[in-house]
């Protein structure tokens, strides 16, 4: 865990320095800051554009009674982009817009819950209570073994 630090917080700003400081001597520093207060600017508005498109989409899965986990993880990929757009840098920009590219964010997403499910267990738990009718309605099964029933609390019983 460490060297992960360690390479995100210090290699990846430095490689990314190195690349921009050779950009510059490639193409001049004034095109280099154009390039990177360009794609700032397409990355944030392509993220708001992908944004609202995402929570329409988890609004009309919620809607529709499907939970949206594609669409859960397409919306952190989507922030993650964001952050990764607005920061200067080629490496950050690429993978950004990677991040954007929703054929990418399909392999991510494979990626991502692969490496999820080896490493954290799972529970679903359900929140309709003793009502069945809403709990068929999202699709569950009631067993006919099961005996529906309601527990009272009365003060009038014996005590011992």
């Amino acid at each position: 865990m460490f060297g992960i630090l360690v390479l995100l917080f210090i290699l990846l700003p430095m490689a990314e320095l190195y690349l921009l400081l050779w950009m510059a001597g490639q193409v001049g520093g004034g095109w280099t800051f154009a390039l990177v207060i360009f794609t700032g600017m397409l990355g944030a508005w392509l993220c708001r554009l992908q944004g609202f498109r995402t929570m329409t989409r988890i609004n009309n899965e919620f809607a529709g009674g499907k939970m949206p986990t594609d669409s859960l993880m397409d919306g952190g990929m989507i922030l993650v982009s964001a952050a990764l757009l607005v920061t200067p840098g080629i490496m950050t920009d690429v993978f950004g817009f990677s991040l954007l590219f929703p054929p990418c964010r399909a392999v991510y997403r494979k990626v991502l819950a692969r490496w999820m499910k080896g490493r954290f267990q799972f529970q679903t738990f359900s929140s309709t209570g003793a009502n069945p009718e809403a709990y068929r309605r999202w699709g569950g099964q009631i067993d006919p073994n099961v005996v529906e029933g309601q527990v009272v609390d009365s003060d009038d019983s014996p005590t011992e």
